[in-house]
């Protein structure tokens, strides 16, 4: 399995994604093409339009032409991988696909998008299958556009990249350093057994325990860890560890160490300290400028969001905007 699914899904409507428009939507709903969970499917589960299907459907074509959807990612930027999913869809997938991609400043309405470029061309699909396709564009994109040739079923649409934030809606002198959607990136971890660690970045606050990273338990003497790479260089003023709806197995202690490059050398952020189940604690930091934090948690357990709160320093604001730049 290709490396880049480990990306972030830009499209997710989790971190924001919004399918804007679909030419047809006969069986079923566009919205179910972001939706961050797996697809399901209930055998003979009957609706006024037939089977009820977690996914996008048109109407079978009794005419020339194709159908197509259109994304807004809620995190806009360098797509390495789609995944165009037709989880159940077995008589009814679409035999061929292309994916197109633009990128436009502001909130544009669907007609207003122009640039599109292919970053699919024009494929195959097989039914039931996690149809993977590798990208080999360097731009940054906002929107994506979805042609199914030229009908049928797609449960779901999966865009995995590396999130660019804007400089221009960014305050370089208070920002949260380690987000997602301003560029902050998990680079590594000891264990995702039960969901993955880029939810401790996401926007917002979770809203469940499975919104979180959450280990298996240990039944050695070591402990987890996560390894973040900052949006860029900056220095944190103060942290959030927030361990929401994690009560009997949230870690008992963590501590965030330091770094300018991922080989070190390492120093402390914040020492050894004690965590409360279902809290959102917060520390003051002192330290100098980082590009990379380890979290350890002790010895296990699940945490819900991680923010790293400070300033970019005059490095990581020119080395934001140049990534900017090249889209």
């Amino acid at each position: 399995m290709s490396d880049w699914l480990t990306l972030p899904d830009l499209a997710s409507r989790r971190l924001g994604g919004s399918v804007m428009w679909a030419n047809d939507e006969s069986f079923a709903e566009r919205e179910n093409l972001i939706t961050a969970a797996p697809p399901e499917f209930r055998p003979a589960t009957f609706g006024l339009k037939g089977q009820v299907y977690d996914g996008w459907e048109t109407r079978r074509r009794r005419e020339p032409g194709d159908d197509s959807a259109v994304v807004r990612l809620g995190l806009p930027g360098v797509i390495r991988a789609v995944v165009v999913d037709t989880a159940f869809f077995t008589g009814n997938y679409p035999p061929e696909c292309t994916v197109e991609a633009c990128s436009v400043a502001g909130y544009p309405s669907v007609d207003e998008l122009t640039g599109w470029e292919t970053v699919v061309p024009r494929g195959p699909l097989s039914g039931d299958t996690r149809n993977l396709f590798e990208t080999d564009s360097d731009r940054r994109f906002t929107h994506v556009r979805l042609t199914i040739h030229p009908d049928g079923g797609v449960a779901r649409l999966r865009v995995h990249g590396e999130p660019v934030a804007d400089p221009a809606l960014l305050d370089p002198t208070a920002l949260d350093l380690a987000a997602l959607e301003n560029g902050g990136r998990i680079v590594d971890c000891s264990n995702k057994f039960y969901s993955n660690p880029d939810n401790l970045l996401a926007p917002g606050h979770a809203t469940v325990m499975g919104d979180g990273w959450e280990t298996a338990r240990r039944r050695d003497a070591d402990n987890d860890w996560v390894l973040v790479r900052l949006a860029a260089e900056g220095v944190i003023r103060f942290a959030e560890l927030d361990t929401t709806h994690f009560k009997g197995n949230a870690p008992g202690w963590a501590q965030l160490t330091g770094a300018a490059e991922v080989d070190g050398p390492w120093f402390p952020l914040l020492e050894r300290t004690r965590l409360q189940p279902d809290t959102r604690h917060r520390f003051p930091i002192t330290a100098g400028p980082v590009r990379y934090v380890r979290l350890d948690i002790y010895p296990d357990g699940g945490m819900a969001r991680l923010r790293l709160h400070g300033g970019l320093t005059d490095a990581g604001m020119t080395a934001l905007a140049g990534r900017f730049a090249l889209g």
